[in-house]
């Protein structure tokens, strides 16, 4: 028979057994939550940074007069500070083509996409353009590039002349358009 002395050393030494485990689960997850936390704070400032530079872009274009309207309050730019919680919505990163606009104003992934439609020799797709821009040919990476194409046809930086197909929206100077070959003078 097993003295009680015996079987409450057997359970305590079982029962520090399951503590340290936890212990060392706790301090595992501790490592981990700070690892989060710092991801986490690094999102928030970020978040942050985005909405400030966007108040005071905003604050300087409501500053400038709009034309037929110079009453005072559309001289002074409207600042409210920018609350963490508030989720901006509205900022262009791409902004329209207009004549004389280069594509260095675009973000550098735009940039490189525009970049590598206009070296090309006709349209392309997605699953070519994105080797061509230093990303691995995956489905994700081929469907987040379709997105920017799309919005760069939107903005007027590339045409999609065909599903899927994009194109060189203005002719670079001194290069031939694709319909200027194919023009035998019709009067349309």
């Amino acid at each position: 028979m097993v003295s009680l002395i015996e079987e409450l050393e057997a359970r305590e030494s079982a029962d520090r057994g399951r503590v340290e485990e936890l212990e060392a689960r706790i301090a595992d997850l501790a490592s981990q939550l700070e690892g989060e936390r710092e991801v986490w704070s690094r999102l928030r400032i970020a978040r942050e940074t985005v909405a400030e530079v966007i108040a005071d872009t905003s604050g300087r274009e409501a500053a400038e007069p709009v034309a037929g309207n110079s009453g005072p309050e559309t001289l002074t730019p409207q600042r409210e500070p920018v609350e963490p919680e508030v989720l901006v919505v509205g900022a262009i990163m791409v902004p329209h083509w207009r004549e004389g606009l280069s594509a260095d104003v675009l973000p550098d992934v735009y940039r490189d996409i525009v970049e590598v439609v206009a070296d090309s020799s006709g349209p392309m797709q997605a699953k070519q353009i994105v080797p061509r821009i230093g990303l691995p040919a995956v489905t994700g990476k081929i469907e987040g590039t379709r997105g920017k194409l799309k919005r760069l046809v939107q903005r007027g930086w590339l045409v999609e002349d065909q599903p899927g197909r994009f194109g060189r929206a203005h002719p670079t100077p001194g290069a031939k358009s694709a319909n200027s070959q194919n023009d035998k003078g019709s009067s349309l």
